[in-house]
């Protein structure tokens, strides 16, 4: 636990770290990889709906579905523990409840507007955006080294930027923009992590997150065909699992490190992209991925190393 994250230090939205609570890295990264294995899944799902419904109408019944599995376990068990918010982090959640639906309908838009493997390649600067937040959000410092591996991935998101027949300038707006919302989604789940459940900081995001999209229903919504609706409950599912393992990885370890874990969404992106669309990543983004992606794992090295030496993160 970094210096300044002590057990009882409160944070900014009065809550405090509990004294119990113990990081566990290696869990938090693997649940890490499960979760953006099944953030892949979801995008894929909400491709194969793009083509036939909008991107608010997407969002809204993946919330819908996922909410499912909350209600009914709230009543068949009785366990109303998943409702409760502790005191001072309600505005929190609802902060992350909120930007979450945000950045869920722009990385939807941005997956339909581009091919799998290149819209991935771009949200991967979200790892590097990151460490920024953490300055002003989570009082960590981020010392030269780490400010050279952000520059030098922005770099590979030019070099990704450029001009090929995959990638186009509205497609690639849409997935930095959703790129930032993801960092700041980081810094309020690994806010959250501390006080809160995984289970409570799923169940409002999804409420939430129905209900904002709802507001879009009369205007957007149409009625799911037959063929489109195990493509609406593999949405949902998915989804719902991914953010519980988020939730979980964000817990038990630092945000940097389990975010720089969304690389290996880009296997997942290239194998969808090629044997359901026929998609292949032009070299500008292996390229410039490659660079974003190595930028990434420097500062997992340079972290672990002075985790090691007992110093602050720089």
């Amino acid at each position: 636990m970094s210096k300044q994250t002590k057990p009882g230090t409160p944070l900014i939205t009065g809550a405090s770290i509990p004294e119990k609570h113990i990081d566990d890295p290696l869990f938090g990264m693997g649940v890490a990889v499960l979760a953006y294995f099944l953030l892949a899944l979801m995008q894929v799902f909400g491709k194969l709906l793009s083509d036939h419904h909008h991107v608010v109408e997407i969002a809204f019944w993946r919330n819908a579905i996922a909410l499912v599995p909350f209600f009914l376990y709230i009543v068949l068990f009785r366990d109303k523990e998943i409702l409760k918010v502790k005191k001072g982090a309600f505005g929190a959640i609802f902060a992350r409840s909120t930007f979450g639906t945000l950045s869920l309908i722009v990385t939807f838009a941005a997956f339909a507007a581009m091919p799998m493997a290149d819209t991935t390649a771009f949200l991967f600067t979200s790892s590097l955006m990151l460490p920024i937040l953490c300055i002003f959000f989570l009082d960590e410092r981020v010392g030269k080294y780490r400010w050279a591996a952000i520059l030098i991935g922005l770099v590979g998101a030019i070099i990704m930027a450029a001009p090929t027949g995959a990638v186009n300038s509205w497609g690639i707006t849409l997935a930095l923009s959703a790129a930032v919302l993801h960092a700041i989604l980081g810094t309020l789940l690994r806010l959250l992590g501390k006080s809160e459940s995984p289970e409570t900081i799923t169940f409002y995001f999804l409420l939430t997150g129905l209900l904002l999209t709802a507001i879009g229903m009369p205007w957007v919504g149409t009625i799911p065909s037959a063929e489109h609706i195990p493509w609406l409950i593999g949405l949902g599912l998915s989804g719902a699992a991914a953010q519980f393992c988020l939730s979980l990885a964000f817990k038990y370890a630092p945000a940097a490190l389990v975010t720089i874990f969304n690389y290996t969404g880009i296997i997942w992106a290239t194998l969808f992209g090629y044997f359901i669309w026929n998609d292949w990543p032009s070299w500008p983004i292996w390229l410039g991925g490659g660079v974003v992606i190595i930028s990434n794992l420097f500062i997992v090295w340079r972290e672990q190393r002075r985790a090691a030496d007992g110093q602050i993160t720089s």
